[in-house]
């Protein structure tokens, strides 16, 4: 097996690592194309506007200057060219990638991409106690990795749907299982914006987010997380909603 390892937060990124020795675990022809820097958020963008560069770092291991999209569009046209993967890994992300999340995730992204070009891929991610700071508990991922990698990889799944897979913010021995999940909805999350100025006196901003506790529906991504299980969603790349399809349908000529 063939396998390409991609992911948002760059080829410096710790999770990088982790997702390649998750990767190890079931082959030993395992590339890696990634972001040259962090584009945390860059969701499903393509570069356009600038070149792309190309920096080989290590045998079988490269960085590009684009986003998660670019870097399997590059892999699989430039790098890998010879012989497509087999499956593309994106991650392990830094913090989860739930609900509403997942329209702005590059590691998203990356896996979406991949099922696009037609290769099954899997999006990891590893949740993180925003509450209590900023470690990330990378083992969670680690440990729980490359069984769940391993059972999706052997059960298989649709050409255009993709794995969101989200580890607990907890140490391994604290997972209580892996639940399929529907993608939920958070009761608020809210942007913040932050206005500063520059020593020009000119202003500037920064954009993120102020997270709450969601009370999730039973079988959503967040449920799972919450109650400390791995969560597994398929994601589709069709976002037609059908029961509004319909009711257009009779509305204009056509339907």
């Amino acid at each position: 097996m063939r396998i390409l390892v991609t992911n948002d937060d760059g080829i410096h990124a710790p999770g990088l690592e982790v997702a390649e020795r998750i990767a190890r675990t079931l082959s030993d022809d395992v590339w890696v194309v990634a972001p040259e820097t962090e584009q945390s958020g860059a969701s499903h963008s393509l570069t356009l506007s600038l070149p792309l560069r190309l920096r080989q770092a290590e045998e079988k291991r490269f960085a590009v200057t684009g986003t998660p999209t670019d870097c399997v569009m590059i892999a699989l046209a430039e790098v890998m060219k010879d012989k497509k993967p087999d499956l593309v890994l994106s991650g392990v992300n830094r913090g989860s990638n739930l609900a509403d999340d997942v329209t702005y995730s590059g590691t998203i992204a990356g896996a979406m991409e991949g099922t696009v070009l037609g290769i099954p891929s899997i999006a990891l991610s590893q949740t993180y106690d925003f509450e209590q700071g900023y470690h990330v508990p990378w083992s969670c991922a680690e440990a729980h990795g490359p069984v769940v990698v391993k059972q999706l990889v052997e059960t298989g799944w649709p050409e255009d749907v993709l794995m969101n897979v989200n580890f607990p913010a907890c140490e391994p021995g604290e997972v209580k299982g892996i639940a399929a999940t529907a993608q939920g909805k958070r009761d608020m999350q809210t942007a913040k914006m932050e206005r500063r100025v520059d020593l020009r006196n000119n202003p500037y901003f920064w954009i993120g987010f102020r997270r709450v506790l969601s009370q999730p529906v039973a079988g959503s991504d967040l449920a799972a997380i919450y109650e400390n299980r791995i969560s597994v969603t398929p994601l589709h790349l069709n976002l037609t909603e059908h029961a509004m399809l319909k009711r257009l349908g009779t509305m204009f000529d056509g339907g």
